[in-house]
């Protein structure tokens, strides 16, 4: 019985095409988990000082509270361009804290994803598309081509 064939139009990645891409989504990545870094503080900060009674505030007090979440909501439109930069070249974000990105594949035919996060020096890794990071395989040479 013939495998699945790949939906016409999206993009696919063999483990090769991925690595190759790797030192651009890498640079994208490395970008995405420093701002998630930055934004989960910010975010953090914000909610404290929201916390506090807004009647004791001073106005000083909330043109700085507006300024800082004015900032946020700058660095949430560059998490945006982030994740559509990666979009544009077929990888999809799955968790910007630890940098976890899937690359659409084919593998014994039937789709896939190959699986990176940033600190890894190549794709190694490859899982069902409904295993999540959990599912993660190891992959093979015969697999590569």
């Amino acid at each position: 019985m013939p495998g699945k064939q790949p939906v016409h139009g999206k993009k696919l990645f063999t483990p090769v095409q991925a690595n190759l891409a790797l030192p651009l989504v890498r640079a994208i990545v490395r970008d995405i988990a420093e701002l998630a870094s930055d934004l989960r503080e910010r975010q953090e900060r914000v909610e404290r000082l929201l916390r506090n009674e807004r009647s004791t505030l001073g106005q000083a007090y909330q043109e700085e509270l507006q300024q800082v979440h004015s900032d946020l909501e700058g660095k949430q439109d560059r998490m945006r361009g982030y994740i559509q930069e990666l979009a544009e070249l077929g990888v999809e974000l799955k968790d910007p804290t630890t940098g976890l990105v899937d690359f659409p594949g084919w593998i014994n035919d039937h789709e896939v994803f190959l699986c990176w996060r940033l600190g890894e020096p190549q794709v190694n890794y490859w899982h069902e598309l409904e295993a999540g990071f959990a599912g993660r395989k190891k992959l093979v040479d015969a697999e590569q081509n």
